[in-house]
């Protein structure tokens, strides 16, 4: 049976996405040079690049929470409503936050930001654009050579894969691989970005979010892949490899078994 575990101190050490901003200079750069030096090399450069103390996904709900606090609502909030999309929040979780905060800091404030939003989260998944902008791992190129073992489109991006290395695969919404069987090799799969699923056959499916490791042993068979609603990426390898290692393909995960899971 496959074993499951949060990845924790390996999340933390994944490679970050470095932020980097010019709108300082851009804007002010000949009029107030040291404003533009602090708000693109302190504030973006070096506050929002602390991501091993605070999540880009955290920092983008605390500063949306601040600027409607003191009730800012313009093209600076809608910067930082698309900048939160891009890292990875959600329109369940801003709006139950924005709901929460209407108590305390006013009720006007929230009609005002959800107005805001609504032109922002047009649709609860994210595009292929934005989902490679909430993680710091490439998209790579179509999964191509195994299409026809995938429902939807996969998409690879290899880590000297020839020399028994990690491949980074990512998978759109309800894109899932065919049932399947690695015969004399443990496969890992290590979820970095998104949200999916992973299940043995006749077992109860496991969720995939960032910092899931899931090791499959030889010889049982199992699918994985995106969930509905979201894209998701993982990286995978296989280890304890035998002379004779092989992947058997088999029949697709029907859309009566997928559509079971949220």
């Amino acid at each position: 049976m496959a074993t499951a575990v949060m990845g924790i101190q390996a999340q933390k050490n994944m490679e970050r996405k470095e932020i980097k901003q010019t709108a300082g200079r851009t804007a002010l750069g000949e009029f107030a040079p040291e404003f533009a030096h602090l708000n693109d090399d302190i504030l973006f450069g070096e506050v929002w690049n602390r991501q091993e103390e605070m999540s880009l996904h955290d920092r983008s709900l605390t500063t949306i929470l601040s600027l409607v606090a003191q009730g800012i609502t313009d093209s600076s909030l809608k910067y930082h409503l698309n900048t939160a999309k891009a890292n990875g929040v959600t329109r369940q979780e801003f709006s139950e936050m924005i709901t929460h905060a209407a108590f305390y800091v006013g009720w006007p404030k929230a009609w005002a930001v959800f107005n805001m939003a609504k032109e922002v989260w047009t649709s609860d998944i994210q595009t292929k654009e934005e989902f490679q902008a909430s993680t710091p791992y490439p998209i790579g190129e179509p999964n191509t050579g195994y299409a026809k073992y995938f429902i939807g489109l996969s998409y690879l991006a290899p880590m000297e894969a020839d020399k028994g290395g990690v491949v980074n695969v990512t998978f759109e919404p309800r894109c899932r691989n065919n049932w399947h069987i690695h015969h004399k090799a443990v496969q890992v799969l290590i979820c970095v970005a998104g949200r999916g699923w992973y299940q043995e056959w006749g077992k109860t499916p496991i969720e995939l979010c960032p910092g899931v490791v899931i090791a499959i042993p030889a010889e049982v068979k199992h699918w994985h892949g995106a969930a509905r609603d979201s894209w998701m990426q993982h990286l995978s390898y296989n280890t304890h490899v035998e002379d004779g290692s092989s992947n058997e393909w088999l029949e697709p995960v029907s859309d009566d078994i997928y559509d079971k899971f949220k």
